[in-house]
């Protein structure tokens, strides 16, 4: 199972590999990947993508849903499926987009092995979690479509990745046999986050000078404010949620380096993940 990039995407999903708009730090600052379609230099960036943001849009879904279902052993291995299957379709979408899979063979056979090793034992004691790799599969291969095509930042590839990414909500639900009916909202939630920080993520790096997007973005997180009010999902969920549109309304337009964008969305994240907890634990 791979885990989702956009934390915090404006270009592209954490499985989207190689390219992306996230800041270099925090979740939103998920998408800044190598551009070139090379593996970067360096042992240390041959092994790790340079997409600071995907870390933490694949650590939000999972750590919301284990501190509301509560911690079970199975859930340490189902994490680190969870970080090497991100690791391997990184590498493996970089090999469908420059065609030279040589060039990466060993991040694909050390991640598939840690993959497929680290998931023997959430197979043989949850074998429902079989249930949903066809889902993992379709949203990869919209992945492995744009990255084919080379356009890894469409706002779609952003968004599949995003469902792979909350995907992982329910599977830590059924690791610990809590019914998928019971963590609808967590996930939506958490989506409506991490949808919501592609749109303000590409107003303040990729497409900084569009106002369509500051409109779209704006207006998307109106909606997710008014949704959590009816939806009933608590003050303090409201609360982040309106300190979030603040931010969309406001900073698009300032020069805010990638850096800071990405501690921004750090905080957005932990207030999300402390909120959602709250509020469903």
């Amino acid at each position: 199972m791979s885990a989702v990039r956009p934390l915090h995407a404006t270009g592209t999903s954490p499985a989207a590999g190689p390219a992306s708009d996230r800041p270099a730090a925090g979740p939103a600052s998920g998408h800044v990947a190598a551009r070139s379609g090379r593996p970067a230099r360096g042992r240390r960036n041959r092994w790790l993508p340079p997409q600071h943001g995907a870390w933490a849009m694949l650590l939000l879904p999972f750590v919301a849903a284990v501190g509301v279902t509560g911690p079970r052993w199975l859930h340490l291995p189902l994490l680190g499926v969870g970080l090497a299957g991100y690791l391997f379709s990184y590498y493996a979408l970089l090999a469908v987009k420059t065609g030279r899979a040589d060039r990466v063979r060993p991040q694909l056979l050390v991640y598939g092995g840690a993959t497929a090793l680290l998931g023997v034992p959430v197979l043989l004691a949850r074998p429902a979690v079989l249930g949903y790799v066809p889902l993992y599969a379709v949203l990869l291969a919209v992945n492995a479509g744009h990255a084919r095509l080379r356009r890894e930042r469409a706002l779609l590839n952003d968004l599949a990745s995003v469902a792979q990414s909350l995907l992982m909500v329910f599977v830590v639900g059924t690791v610990a046999e809590v019914a998928p009916g019971d963590l609808v909202g967590v996930a939506a939630a958490v989506g409506a986050y991490l949808v919501g920080t592609v749109l303000y993520v590409k107003t303040m790096i990729r497409e900084r000078g569009s106002a369509r997007y500051r409109w779209a973005s704006l207006a998307y997180h109106l909606v997710a404010l008014a949704v959590a009010v009816a939806a009933g999902w608590g003050p303090a969920v409201a609360g982040v949620f309106a300190l979030l549109l603040l931010r969309a309304g406001i900073l698009p337009g300032r020069r805010l380096t990638p850096v800071r964008v990405g501690l921004i969305e750090m905080v957005g994240t932990l207030l999300v993940l402390a909120a959602v907890v709250a509020r469903w634990a």
